[in-house]
C-alpha cells in the first residue's frame, strides 16, 4: 500500500528516501562556538531513526550572527567540528544539511562581549529591548559574503546540503519587513528593494557551493506581525527565490515576537500545512511544511492532500528518535509523541539550558544516561500509574527487573488526564495513552483499581517499592470552605460537577488559570460551529469571533501573588494570558480571600487594603496540591526499601515527574 511519507524525493540532484526532514533548532549544547559530543550524540541517535535528512543548526556567518551556544560556522577552525556531525548523521543512516543564519537585531549584546546587534534600521526589538546599529552598505556587503562563506565551510565539512534561514525575525527577515526595515537607499523602501538583501545572500551562497549543491531556504509563510509583510508578498519572495538559486523551500511560521502561538499545544495539528500549500502553488522546487506535524498520520494526510513535498518533524523527534523507524515498520502505535508542551526545549532555553524533553528523559542527555542490565535483577512494586510512575516502571523493567504496577483509578495517566481538559491541553491525554501503550507493548502487569495495600506488600514480599501516588488538592483554611457551593478545581476539570453563571475561582496558579479557560470556553461557538457558519456565510467574521470567545458564565480569577500564572512555562503562559483577556475572565492580583459567605465570597487587596464583596454561585478552589504518599511510613514500619517520585515527594511538572521516574529506574 502506498505510504506518501516514504516516496523517495529529490532536491537539486540529492535523492532523499523519505520525505521526513528534520528542521534545525537551537539546542544549547555548543561550547565556544565548538561542536560538543553531546550534540553528536543527540543527531546521531536521531539519524537512527532514518528521517530523509537532518538539518542541524543553525550555524553563525559572523561574530555577531549568534552566541557561544550556537554552532559556529564563521571560522575555518570549525569545520573539524562540523566533519564530526556530519559524519555521525551520515554513518547512522540519514542525509544532513545545516542551516546557516544571522541573528540580527534578535542577539544579545551580552551575548557579543557588550557589542551592539545589527539590523538594517535602528529599531528596538520587543524580544531583546535593544535598539540595534543600522548596518552601513559596506556591512551589508560584508555580511553577504560572510553567508557565502560560512555555507563553503559547511560544504567542505561534507554536509550533503545547506540551509540559509531567512525567516522567524532574524537579519534576512528584518530587511524583507516594513517594519524592521526604514532604510531609504537601495536596500529599503520598497518590496523589490527590502528582498535584495536576501536575493543577494542565496545567490552568494549558490556561486560559493556551485550549481550541483543542494541550497534551500526556510522562511515564513506569514510573519504573524501586524504590519509586516503580507502572505501574498512572502510567496511572491518565494517565487523570487525558486525562479534564481534556489533548490527547496522549508515554509516557517511567524516571528519569535508575533502574538499568534506557533508551537504550543493550543495549535491544533498540522494547521499550518496551508502556508506551504500557498507557496507550493506558486513555485516549481519542493516545499517542506513546518509546525506542530508531530505523527505520520498528520504527515501522511498533509502529503497526500498536495500541501507540501516533505515534512519537518522536530520536536516530534525529539519526543521519540525512532519515529521514522516505527512507521515504516508499521509499529506506528509505539511512537512517544511530542504533547507540545515545550517545557523541555523552549523554556530551558530561556533558561540557558540545553534541551530536554518531557517525554524522552534521555533527550539532551544521549550517552550520559544509558540504561544497563542490572547486575541483580529486583521485584519492584509501583505505586501508582502516572507519568512518574509508568516511566519507573518502563526504565526498571528495561533494566532486567520484574515489576508490577497497582493503580487506584480505572486508568492509569493519574493527572495527565486532569491536564488535558482544558482548552488546547489535549495533547496530555496523548502521553498517558503512550506510556500506557508501551506499558502494554512490553507486557508489564499492570492492576487497576488496586490500592497498593500493607496486605498486598506483605503477599508480594518486594525488593522494592516506588512510591508514585501522586498529590491531592490542598483544602485552604478559608472561613466558609465546606459551604455546598464550594467546589474543587480538578472536579470541575473532570467535568464531575456543575458550576452556576457567576464563578470565583481562588488561586491564580496554573491549575486556576486553566480552569477559568475551560470554564470561560462554556456557551461558546465550537471549532466544527464556527467553519458551517463561516463557510454558509451566516455570520460575518467578527461576529463568529465574539461567539467564538464569549461564553454564558462570569468568571473572575483571584490570586494572592502580585502576577497571574507564576508556575506556568514561558513558552504557554503569553498565550494563556492572551486567552484570560480574549474569554473576558476578570483577574484580581495582590488578592486574599478572607472569608466565603453564602452569596460569593470577601477578598483584601493586599497593597490597600480594602476589602471587596464579590458575588459568585460557584466558588472554585484551585489553591494548589500537596503531595499524597500514606504508604512511606507504612514501608519504613515494615522495613522495605523505597523510592518516592513525582508529586508524591514533591509537587511539580509532569517534566520533572518524567524525570524522576526515569532516574528511579535507572538507579535501582
Amino acid at each position: 500500500m502506498r505510504d506518501p511519507i516514504f516516496e523517495p524525493i529529490t532536491i537539486n540532484n540529492l535523492k532523499i528516501k523519505n520525505r521526513i526532514y528534520l528542521p534545525a533548532m537551537h539546542l544549547g549544547m555548543a561550547q565556544e562556538f565548538e561542536v560538543t559530543d553531546q550534540i553528536i550524540n543527540f543527531y546521531a541517535q536521531r539519524a537512527k531513526g532514518k528521517p530523509g535528512m537532518i538539518c542541524a543548526g543553525y550555524a553563525t556567518v559572523d561574530e555577531l550572527s549568534g552566541n557561544t551556544q550556537n554552532i559556529g560556522a564563521h571560522d575555518d577552525k570549525f569545520i573539524p567540528g562540523l566533519q564530526k556531525l556530519s559524519n555521525a548523521i551520515k554513518d547512522n543512516g540519514s542525509l544532513c544539511a545545516m542551516q546557516i543564519n544571522h541573528a540580527g537585531r534578535y542577539n544579545f549584546s551580552f551575548f557579543l562581549n557588550g557589542k551592539q546587534p545589527v539590523a538594517p534600521s535602528p529599531i528596538a526589538s520587543r524580544m531583546t529591548r535593544e535598539t540595534p546599529k543600522e548596518m552601513t552598505v559596506d556591512d551589508i556587503e560584508e555580511t553577504i559574503n560572510a553567508f557565502a562563506q560560512a555555507a563553503l565551510r559547511v560544504q567542505k565539512a561534507g554536509f550533503d546540503a545547506v540551509e540559509v534561514l531567512s525567516g522567524t525575525g532574524y537579519l534576512i527577515s528584518e530587511f524583507l519587513s516594513p517594519l524592521t526595515n526604514q532604510r531609504s537607499d537601495n536596500y529599503g523602501g520598497s518590496f523589490e528593494n527590502r528582498r535584495r538583501f536576501g536575493l543577494e545572500v542565496v545567490t552568494a551562497v549558490r556561486d560559493a557551493v556551485g550549481e550541483d549543491y543542494p541550497l534551500i531556504v526556510r522562511m515564513n509563510g506569514n510573519d504573524f506581525m501586524p504590519g509586516g509583510n503580507s502572505r501574498l508578498e512572502l510567496q511572491e519572495y518565494a517565487q523570487a527565490l525558486s525562479d534564481g538559486p534556489v533548490d527547496a523551500l522549508c515554509i516557517n511560521v511567524g516571528w519569535h515576537e508575533a502574538r499568534v502561538p506557533q508551537i504550543v499545544a493550543s495549535v491544533p495539528r498540522g494547521t499550518f500545512s496551508y502556508l506551504a500549500r500557498g507557496i507550493k502553488e506558486k513555485v516549481s522546487v519542493p516545499v517542506i511544511a513546518s509546525h506542530r506535524i508531530n505523527d505520520p498520520e498528520t504527515a501522511r494526510q498533509i502529503l497526500d492532500d498536495g500541501m507540501c513535498d516533505m515534512v519537518a518533524m522536530g520536536r516530534s523527534l525529539i519526543a521519540d528518535p525512532m519515529l521514522p523507524e516505527k512507521t515504516r515498520l508499521g509499529k506506528e502505535k509505539e511512537i512517544m509523541h511530542c504533547i507540545a508542551c515545550a517545557q523541555g526545549c523552549f523554556d530551558n532555553l530561556f533558561k540557558l539550558k540545553h534541551v530536554e524533553c518531557l517525554c524522552n528523559p534521555l533527550a539532551g542527555h544521549e550517552g550520559a544516561y544509558p540504561v544497563k542490565k542490572a547486575a541483580s535483577p529486583k521485584k519492584i512494586l509501583v505505586a501508582g500509574a502516572g507519568p512518574a510512575g509508568m516511566t519507573a516502571a518502563l526504565t526498571a523493567y528495561s533494566r532486567g527487573h520484574n515489576v508490577t504496577i497497582y493503580e487506584s483509578h480505572t486508568r492509569p495517566g493519574g493527572q495527565l488526564y486532569l491536564a488535558a481538559s482544558p482548552p488546547g491541553r489535549q495533547e496530555f491525554a496523548q502521553l498517558a495513552k503512550d506510556l500506557e501503550t508501551q506499558i502494554t507493548a512490553k507486557k508489564i502487569p499492570i492492576v487497576l483499581s488496586t490500592d497498593l495495600t500493607q496486605t498486598l506488600i506483605k503477599k508480594e514480599n518486594p525488593d522494592m517499592v516506588i512510591l508514585a501516588t501522586g498529590a491531592k488538592p490542598l483544602v485552604p483554611p478559608i472561613p466558609g470552605i465546606d459551604l455546598p457551593h464550594v467546589v474543587e478545581s480538578w472536579d470541575v476539570l473532570q467535568n464531575k460537577v456543575f458550576t452556576g453563571k457567576k464563578v470565583a475561582i481562588i488561586g491564580g496558579g496554573a491549575v486556576g488559570v486553566e480552569t477559568a479557560l475551560f470554564l470561560a470556553e462554556k456557551g461558546t461557538l465550537s471549532a466544527e460551529a464556527v467553519k458551517f457558519l463561516l463557510v454558509n456565510r451566516a455570520q460575518d467574521p467578527e461576529t463568529l469571533f465574539k461567539l467564538a470567545t464569549q461564553g454564558t458564565k462570569q468568571i473572575t480569577l483571584i490570586e494572592m501573588l502580585d502576577k497571574m500564572g507564576t508556575d506556568i512555562g514561558k513558552s504557554t503562559k503569553w498565550g494563556m494570558m492572551q486567552d484570560l483577556g480574549r474569554y473576558n475572565v476578570k483577574t484580581m492580583t495582590g488578592s486574599k480571600v478572607i472569608n466565603i459567605t453564602p452569596e460569593g465570597l470577601e477578598v483584601e487587596n493586599e497593597q490597600e487594603g480594602n476589602i471587596h464583596e464579590i458575588e459568585a454561585d460557584t466558588v472554585v478552589v484551585a489553591a494548589g496540591s500537596v503531595p499524597y504518599n500514606p504508604l512511606e511510613p507504612v514501608l519504613e514500619k515494615m522495613g522495605v526499601n523505597y523510592r518516592i517520585v513525582g508529586d508524591t515527594k514533591q509537587v511539580g511538572t509532569a517534566f520533572n515527574a518524567v524525570h524522576q521516574g526515569y532516574k528511579a529506574g535507572v538507579e535501582i
